[in-house]
């Protein structure tokens, strides 16, 4: 896995880049002096770390003249170094701006400080393995520009746990069900304690064609979701599952959505409200 050096132009998606690495499991570090480049090298090393990229822009400006002869002790060290630099037009670099509302790093008019940061990063330019142009990517795409640059794999799960209205829903899921329409073994009695782990208990949730339908709905709903926030560059989607209590409706559903949503990486993180004797 190499070891990457990312430049360009500000605006031109260096954050995305960092942030896909990063999720990717790459080590990183921002905004980092070419000086320092061989004592990071060093460093990762020491600690067994094989996945490194490091951040180096008009930001530091000051430690630029000594980029080229840092670049040449560090590529003689790693024959596997990438340098990989972003750029975009001027226009669509001040739209960005504009919507972000960021300060340029060299601060004064925002066209004169594109054309002066070209000029200041050109030496980084002309170095870089890989330059891609950002000025029609969205972030998105440009994650997925770079993950397949570096034959990188990004991981996603589909996180589900189940809960009851009554003790109120969880605040961190990103998509949060209702179940209560399905029958409800609650009120019966044999099945009152039993959770909805209990195969007994899922032929009671499940037991009509109303409720198969309204499950084979939900089911195709939750994976049209997650499919959309894996598309989007999520590596994680939480979905919550409710119904009364907690304890029978809820676990049953969510239960089942993880065997039938195992391509998605589903797993359970908890059933927040279940409760169920051991000797039952």
């Amino acid at each position: 896995m190499p070891f990457v050096i990312v430049s360009g132009l500000s605006g031109s998606g260096k954050s995305t880049v960092l942030r896909t690495l990063e999720d990717a499991g790459f080590f990183i570090t921002d905004n980092l002096p070419p000086e320092l480049w061989g004592t990071m090298h060093d460093l990762v090393r020491a600690r067994g770390l094989t996945r490194v990229a490091v951040s180096t822009d008009a930001r530091t400006r000051d430690f630029l003249a000594s980029l080229e002869s840092s670049y040449e002790r560090l590529s003689r060290r790693r024959e596997d170094l990438h340098v990989l630099f972003l750029e975009a037009t001027a226009e669509v670099l001040l739209q960005r701006y504009n919507l972000s509302r960021r300060e340029h790093p060299l601060g004064e008019n925002l066209m004169l400080d594109f054309a002066r940061e070209r000029e200041l990063l050109a030496p980084l330019r002309a170095i870089a393995d890989t330059v891609i142009d950002t000025t029609h990517l969205s972030a998105p795409e440009l994650s997925r520009r770079v993950m397949a640059l570096y034959r990188l794999e990004q991981d996603f799960t589909l996180r589900l746990l189940s809960f009851g209205f009554k003790h109120a829903p969880p605040r961190d899921a990103d998509l949060v069900l209702d179940v209560r329409s399905l029958p409800n073994p609650y009120y019966d009695p044999e099945l009152r304690p039993r959770s909805g782990r209990r195969p007994e208990v899922a032929a009671y949730v499940f037991q009509d064609a109303p409720s198969e339908a309204f499950y084979g709905e939900l089911r195709e709903f939750v994976r049209s979701a997650a499919e959309r926030a894996r598309a989007s560059g999520r590596r994680g989607y939480t979905v919550a599952i409710g119904c009364t209590g907690g304890q029978h409706r809820s676990v049953a559903v969510t239960e089942r959505l993880r065997g039938d949503l195992g391509d998605l990486h589903a797993e359970i993180t908890e059933h927040r409200d279940m409760h169920e004797p051991e000797d039952l």
